[in-house]
């Protein structure tokens, strides 16, 4: 399942990091919905309720735009269905959070958006997973693997001289340029809805997290995992209703083993908490956990930005995070590189 996700970046930084490709195979930045940038609030603990980025066909909005052309929404966590006659959408009986992949056609809940064309990519991150023991649930935080040399190649760098050097195509250059170098979002299957009151008003868009069997590495977590889409080429797939029909898209639901994670506080247990704390990487026990490429990018971009920031480029300001303290400095870096003596925090029940 997926109950809790973070998502941190600004709204101009969701623009850059959820870059897109049309059927043409051409690069583009998606832009906002109109007044949908200022409904998004950067969280690192997004729960069910909440409202999160989404990334869509503009087709769902203007019936004179190209189906592979995508635009970014904010939608609520949780999907409310069209036919749905209550005044109130809090007075959903059930919850819809999530749906499994497996009966996305037996309940009218989700095969109506389904049948629709009404798929979505949730932006993130990454999601929070409650692994159960006989004492305690420990969190973890699961995300893509993050790696140094991400971003553009600097072509200026290179020997053009060597026999092996190959002139970049133009469209190779503009591609590299317009490149997001930050952190990579996390792009998960969805499906959403617009519910209109009874009485009139406007439309509240939401959606739900289509959840897959978990992947082999996540299986000693939890059992289930959301429906990731690896690549651009997944996404424009998943969103590309005009092409890709429904029962070709649902092949794209299916476990993938591609994911990374780390154990994280329980600090990170109630959802009213939203600080770099959440995220912070935990020491199990006495065992020292190894930093990964990926952990060590994560503790520069926690070290360089903060929710809703972006950093300039050529910044050096370090932004001072929960965990930091005049005695301790920062628990997250000394945990990246195995220094941390920190006793294990106390967990919650």
């Amino acid at each position: 399942m997926c109950g809790r996700t973070a998502c941190t970046l600004a709204p101009h930084e969701v623009s850059k990091a959820s870059r897109y490709r049309n059927r043409a195979g051409q690069y583009r930045r998606p832009r906002w919905r109109e007044g949908d940038s200022d409904k998004y609030r950067p969280s690192y603990n997004k729960s069910p309720q909440s409202f999160s980025p989404v990334l869509l066909s503009l087709r769902h909005f203007n019936k004179d735009a190209p189906v592979d052309e995508c635009v970014l929404a904010t939608m609520r966590w949780g999907l409310v269905p069209a036919w749905f006659r209550e005044s109130n959408p809090n007075k959903m009986q059930y919850s819809t959070s999530n749906c499994r992949s497996e009966s996305l056609l037996e309940k009218k809940s989700y095969k109506d958006p389904l049948l629709k064309g009404q798929r979505c990519v949730v932006l993130a991150d990454g999601f929070y997973e409650w692994k159960r023991s006989e004492k305690e649930k420990q969190p973890f935080f699961i995300y893509f693997p993050q790696s140094k040399t991400e971003g553009a190649a600097d072509w200026h760098s290179v020997d053009v001289k060597s026999p092996f050097f190959e002139k970049p195509l133009p469209e190779q250059l503009e591609k590299d340029k317009s490149e997001w170098k930050g952190w990579r979002l996390l792009t998960i299957a969805g499906l959403f809805d617009g519910w209109t009151p009874p009485a009139g008003g406007e439309t509240l868009y939401t959606y739900t997290i289509i959840t897959v069997s978990a992947s082999s590495g996540l299986q000693s977590i939890h059992d289930r995992m959301p429906a990731v889409l690896d690549g651009e080429e997944e996404v424009r797939q998943w969103l590309d209703y005009g092409e890709v029909r429904s029962q070709d898209a649902l092949k794209l639901l299916q476990p993938k083993d591609i994911l990374t994670f780390h154990p994280v506080s329980s600090f990170v247990n109630n959802s009213r908490n939203n600080s770099a704390e959440c995220l912070q990487p935990l020491e199990l026990g006495s065992k020292k956990v190894q930093p990964s490429a990926s952990s060590k990018v994560m503790m520069s971009w926690l070290q360089s930005s903060s929710p809703g920031k972006e950093k300039k480029p050529g910044a050096t300001t370090k932004r001072r995070a929960p965990e930091e303290n005049e005695k301790g400095g920062n628990l997250l870096h000394k945990w990246l590189t195995g220094s941390c003596q920190t006793k294990k925090p106390a967990m919650s029940n």
